[in-house]
């Protein structure tokens, strides 16, 4: 019988909690708050943790803390329980180590389901490797590709939600997760002296970004916002750095994308530095042409900002450029929605 430590200062909520598993033939240990469930925890090693963030006497973030420090428990999946539903508070638990995290109040289902996810995981992970088996729950086998990665990610990383402007993390934030993204489109941008955003990077399904080194100290440089309804997986940057060390076909993989990278970002700054304005204008709509889905009538949505911030140019500029290509029937417009009509004509804009 799987044990299963409760650890929440709510008496009605950590009793019918308790009940509910005990129904489910697990046997279970409850905590009233933090301190008390650290010590529960190293008296029983249960094989799973579910507990509340905000609690008397230790909090959630503090057990978690407290309990990966100590070698019988360090190992323990740890599901947070929390009314919290800001994407900071979720965030800070996974950077922390937690496996899982269940918003109050929720479904009996959601709470069984989480508990066997984990449990059969570690089972799973035990049977592969009996002797690794606390590295592989963190980490995973040894990956040979980038797909793998991103599979791995999907998997085990930790999901967002956003939608259109919602911020994913901004400059000064400590750059703790790497991210991928499952759907959606997301740019990051920073402002400059005079408040001006200069846009660095538009990011679409299947993409990564956010990475700022694997220095455990950083932060982030830039802002990231979704520019559409967005969902990602993140992954800690520890844990991202052991994936790599176990992985040598990946990380010659991830340094060819990189220089591939790098060898586009140099060229949008030389077209930014010395291209003309309907140059700069063209190749920037037909960057988002390559990024964006067109709609069932073919326009792609994009904001007169966003694309001015790209093409490095004052948002008139770009609005009578635009205007001018209309009139040359290259593309129609309206409101965010622009059809490319003359996909060559563009290309060849000098």
């Amino acid at each position: 019988m799987k044990k299963v430590l409760i650890i929440e200062d709510d008496a009605v909520l950590r009793e019918n909690t308790a009940e509910l598993l005990q129904l489910a033939q697990y046997k279970v240990y409850t905590a009233l708050h933090g301190k008390e469930g650290i010590d529960m925890a190293l008296k029983t090693t249960p094989d799973i943790i579910v507990c509340d963030i905000m609690m008397p006497e230790a909090d959630g973030y503090e057990v978690l803390e407290s309990l990966s420090k100590e070698p019988k428990t360090q190992g323990i999946p740890f599901i947070f329980l929390s009314a919290k539903t800001e994407r900071k508070d979720v965030r800070k638990g996974m950077e922390m180590g937690a496996d899982d995290y269940l918003t109050k109040p929720f479904e009996e289902g959601e709470l069984i389901g989480a508990i066997e996810s984990r449990l059969a995981k570690v089972a799973i992970l035990k049977e592969l490797d009996k002797d690794r088996s606390d590295h592989l729950d963190n980490l995973g086998a040894s990956l040979r590709s980038i797909h793998e990665l991103k599979n791995h990610m999907d998997d085990h990383g930790v999901e967002f939600t956003f939608q259109f402007g919602d911020t994913i993390y901004t400059q000064g934030d400590h750059a703790n997760l790497i991210y991928l993204i499952l759907k959606g489109m997301v740019k990051t941008h920073k402002l400059d002296s005079m408040g001006k955003e200069l846009i660095t990077g538009i990011y679409k399904t299947d993409d990564f970004f956010g990475f700022i080194g694997l220095n455990t100290n950083s932060v982030y440089t830039e802002y990231a916002t979704a520019i559409e309804p967005t969902t990602v997986v993140g992954i800690v940057k520890d844990k991202f750095k052991d994936l790599l060390e176990n992985s040598p076909e990946l990380v010659i993989e991830l340094m060819e994308a990189l220089a591939v990278s790098l060898s586009d970002v140099k060229e949008q700054l030389l077209q930014m530095a010395y291209g003309s304005v309907q140059k700069k204008t063209a190749n920037t709509i037909l960057r988002f042409a390559e990024k964006l889905q067109e709609d069932s009538s073919g326009n792609i949505h994009i904001m007169r900002s966003d694309l001015a911030a790209v093409a490095g140019m004052a948002t008139e500029t770009l609005i009578r450029t635009l205007s001018r290509f209309k009139k040359e029937g290259l593309i129609s417009i309206q409101d965010r929605d622009i059809r490319i009509l003359d996909l060559e004509g563009l290309r060849k804009i000098q």
